[in-house]
């Protein structure tokens, strides 16, 4: 189950960073004074902090294109592509991400030589975006017909910003996306970026699908609980408490991310 984990990252439950992009061209909140370039100079500078934090993978994600959408635009893609091109890691795996289109983080990472994506391939959500209708299988075809089957795929099953419709228990709606649509990792989120599940929430997921994948804390990882989360998850996501302040929007704070990495060492024993 969890062997492909070791095969990628080097360790048991590892961890992923969120590399954060500034809000992108053609969204609100773009600064086209300090453009393109300005973004990849201050993304560098955070991905240098992870790095030599000492984690284990990196997740690139378009955090910052407030409100999010459900279809990327092609400069999204041009843009992430390039600023990925240049500042991935060589010596660890890394991923790609976009909020919330399924389709544009597989094809940047075929390009890109990512190794997985985070999205919600399953379900339907009543969701800030609106109405959220997902197609798993579409996806996936489109992953095959593009020759990205090596690309692995995280389902968050309990998307941020949106509530599922319907009535099935979070429980057998993660055996499901498993079962009939092809996960390779459950992750868990609670309700915002930086807000963490309840552990009862995790642990339903966990024996739902245990020993068929892998499931990962996808957001709310913390120094002061990542020991308790890990006694459960085979790995964690993290990007707000690595933040100056613990902020989603700020920069990378080198010492947290040192901080939270020596945490996790001790929670694999």
């Amino acid at each position: 189950m969890t062997d492909f984990l070791k095969d990628l990252f080097g360790v048991s439950k590892p961890v992923i960073a969120m590399a954060h992009f500034p809000p992108l061209p053609g969204t609100p909140l773009y600064d086209a004074k300090s453009g393109v370039n300005g973004m990849l100079e201050s993304m560098r500078t955070d991905m240098r902090k992870l790095l030599s934090g000492g984690v284990d993978g990196i997740l690139f994600c378009n955090e910052g294109d407030r409100p999010y959408a459900l279809h990327a635009d092609f400069e999204a893609a041009a843009v992430m592509a390039r600023i990925i091109t240049e500042l991935h890691p060589t010596d660890r795996p890394f991923g790609v991400d976009f909020l919330w289109d399924c389709k544009l983080p597989i094809a940047v990472a075929l390009a890109t030589g990512g190794s997985f994506v985070r999205e919600v391939f399953t379900g339907v959500y009543e969701s800030d975006m609106g109405l959220w209708s997902t197609d798993a299988a579409a996806t996936l075809r489109y992953r095959h017909n593009i020759g990205a089957d090596h690309v692995r795929v995280f389902y968050n099953v309990t998307p941020e910003f949106a509530s599922f419709l319907g009535v099935r228990s979070l429980g057998e709606r993660a055996k499901s996306a498993v079962i009939s649509s092809l996960a390779d990792v459950i992750l868990v989120s609670g309700m915002a970026a930086g807000t963490e599940p309840k552990l009862d929430t995790l642990k339903e997921v966990k024996a739902a699908v245990s020993g068929m994948v892998p499931v990962f804390l996808n957001t709310g990882g913390k120094v002061e609980n990542i020991r308790q989360y890990l006694s459960v998850a085979d790995g964690v996501i993290v990007g707000s408490s690595l933040k100056v302040d613990g902020y989603t929007w700020n920069p990378v704070d080198e010492k947290r991310v040192k901080t939270f990495m020596t945490e996790v060492k001790a929670a694999r024993g």
